[in-house]
C-alpha cells in the first residue's frame, strides 16, 4: 500500500508538471500575440502621426496658395484700372488734339502664349498722332470741343480713383480673413496636439498599471514558489531521516536476530535463517523504492528551483521596465508640459503681433484714404487749371497747351508712383505677416 501511494503521487507530480508546461506554453504564445498587437498599434500610431504630419503641409501650402491668390486678384485689379486710365488718357488726348479716324494709329500687343504666374498681362496701347494741316485747324475744334467735357472728364477720374478704394479695401478684408483663417487653424492644431498627448499620457499610465499588477503577481508566485520549495525540501529531509532511523532500527533488529538464531538449535537456525533474508531482500526492495522516490523527488526539487530563478528573473526584468516606462512616463510629462508652455507664449506672442499688426492696417488704411483726398483734391485743381487754359485758348498756343498736358501727365505718373507705394508697403505688412 505505501508503494502505492508513492506511485501514484509521483504520477499526479508528472501530470502536475506536463500542465505547469502547457501553462508556460499557453503564456509563451499569449505573450507573442500581444507583443505582436502592440506592434501593429504602434505602426499605426506612426502612420496617424505621418498623415497629421502631411495634413498640416497641406494647410500651409493651402494658405501660401491663398496669399497667391491674392496677389493675383490684386495685381488683375491694378492691371484694369491701369487699362482703364490708359484708355481715358488716350481718349482726351483726341478730345484734345481733336483728329480723325484716318491721323489715329493704334498698336495693340498680345500677351504671349504661355503659364505666368499673373492671369492677365497689361495691355499696352500707343498712341500716335499725325497732325495734318496748320496747327490752327487743329486747335479751333480742340477749343471747341474742350468745354462741354470738362465734368465728364471729372466723373471718370473720381470713379477711377473710386475703383482704387474699392480695390484697395477688397484686397484688406481678404487679407485679414486669410489671417483669421490662419490663426483659427493653428489653434486647431494646437487643440488637436493637447490632445494626442493627453491620449498617449492616460495610455501610458494604463500600461504603467497593468504593468504595476503584473509585477505584484509575479512577486506572489514568486513567493508562493520559494515557500513550497523550502517546505518540500523540508519534508524532503524529514522523510531522510525518518528512513535512516528506520534502517538502523531494522539493522539493531537484524543483529539481535542473528545472535538468537545463534544460540537455538540447527534446523531452527536455518529456517530462521531463510526467514531473515527473506526481510532483508524485502527490506533492500522497499529501500529501492525510497531510493528512486527520494531522486525523483530531489528532480523535482531542481526543476522547482529552476522555475524559481526564472520567475525571479522574469521580476527583475519586469521592475526594470517598470522603472524605465515611469522614467519615460515622467519625460514625457515634463516635455508636454514644456510644449504647452511654448505653445501658449507662441500663442499669445501671435495675438499680439495680430492685434498690433491690425492696428497698423487699420491706421495705414486711414492714411490711404487721406492721400487720396489729397489726390483728388490735386486732381480737381489741375483739371480746372487746365479748363482755364483751353477757355484761352488763341490760334498760337498749341504748343502751351501740349505742354499742360505734358505736365497733367507728369502728375499722373507721380501719382501712380505714389499708389506703388503704397502698395509696396501693403506686400512689405503681408510679407512681416507671413513671417510672423
Amino acid at each position: 500500500e505505501l508503494l502505492e501511494y508513492y506511485r501514484k503521487k509521483i504520477d499526479d507530480f508528472d501530470e502536475e508538471h506536463e500542465d505547469l508546461v502547457k501553462r508556460l506554453e499557453r503564456y509563451k504564445e499569449t505573450y507573442d500575440e500581444q507583443h505582436k498587437l502592440q506592434w501593429e498599434v504602434h505602426q499605426r500610431e506612426e502612420e496617424i502621426a505621418e498623415l497629421q504630419k502631411a495634413l498640416s503641409d497641406m494647410q500651409v501650402y493651402l494658405f501660401q496658395e491663398r496669399e497667391q491668390v491674392l496677389r493675383l486678384y490684386s495685381e488683375n485689379d491694378r492691371l484694369k484700372i491701369r487699362e482703364l486710365e490708359d484708355r481715358k488718357k488716350i481718349q482726351h488726348l483726341l478730345a484734345l488734339v481733336g483728329t480723325d479716324r484716318g491721323e489715329v494709329t493704334y498698336f495693340h500687343k498680345e500677351p504671349p502664349h504661355k503659364a505666368s504666374s499673373i492671369y492677365w498681362k497689361t495691355l499696352f496701347y500707343f498712341c500716335y498722332i499725325s497732325a495734318i494741316g496748320t496747327k490752327r485747324s487743329i486747335s479751333k475744334p480742340a477749343a471747341k470741343g474742350e468745354k462741354p467735357e470738362g465734368p465728364e472728364r471729372y466723373q471718370r477720374d473720381n470713379q477711377t480713383l473710386l475703383l482704387q478704394v474699392e480695390a484697395l479695401q477688397a484686397q484688406i478684408e481678404e487679407q485679414t480673413r486669410l489671417s483669421k483663417e490662419q490663426v483659427e487653424a493653428l489653434l486647431e492644431d494646437r487643440r488637436i496636439h493637447m490632445e494626442e498627448a493627453q491620449l498617449q499620457h492616460q495610455r501610458d499610465q494604463d500600461k504603467i498599471k497593468t504593468i504595476t499588477d503584473k509585477l505584484h503577481k509575479t512577486q506572489n508566485l514568486l513567493y508562493e514558489s520559494t515557500r513550497d520549495f523550502l517546505q518540500l525540501k523540508f519534508d524532503a529531509r524529514a522523510n531522510e531521516k525518518a528512513w535512516m532511523a528506520e534502517k538502523d532500527s531494522l539493522l539493531r533488529k537484524l543483529d539481535k536476530d542473528l545472535d538468537q538464531l545463534t544460540i537455538s538449535r540447527e534446523p531452527g537456525r536455518k529456517k530462521k535463517q531463510r526467514d531473515t533474508k527473506k526481510m532483508l531482500r524485502a527490506d533492500d526492495g522497499a529501500w529501492k523504492l525510497q531510493s528512486r522516490e527520494i531522486k525523483s523527488l530531489q528532480e523535482q526539487l531542481m526543476q522547482e528551483q529552476r522555475l524559481s530563478n526564472m520567475y525571479r528573473e522574469q521580476c527583475v526584468t519586469l521592475e526594470g521596465e517598470l522603472a524605465r516606462i515611469r522614467e519615460e512616463g515622467d519625460v514625457g510629462r515634463e516635455l508636454f508640459k514644456e510644449r504647452s508652455e511654448k505653445m501658449g507664449k507662441r500663442l499669445k506672442l501671435m495675438t499680439q503681433r495680430y492685434e498690433a499688426l491690425e492696428k497698423r492696417r487699420n491706421m495705414e488704411v486711414e492714411g490711404f484714404k487721406n492721400d487720396i483726398k489729397q489726390l483728388r483734391q490735386k486732381l480737381k485743381d489741375v483739371e480746372k487749371q487746365l479748363f482755364m487754359v483751353t477757355l484761352n485758348i488763341g490760334p498760337d498756343q498749341d504748343l502751351a497747351i501740349l505742354h499742360e498736358v505734358r505736365q497733367g501727365n507728369r502728375l499722373t505718373h507721380k501719382i501712380q508712383g505714389e499708389l506703388k507705394n503704397l502698395k509696396a508697403k501693403i506686400y512689405g505688412l503681408e510679407n512681416e505677416l507671413r513671417v510672423c
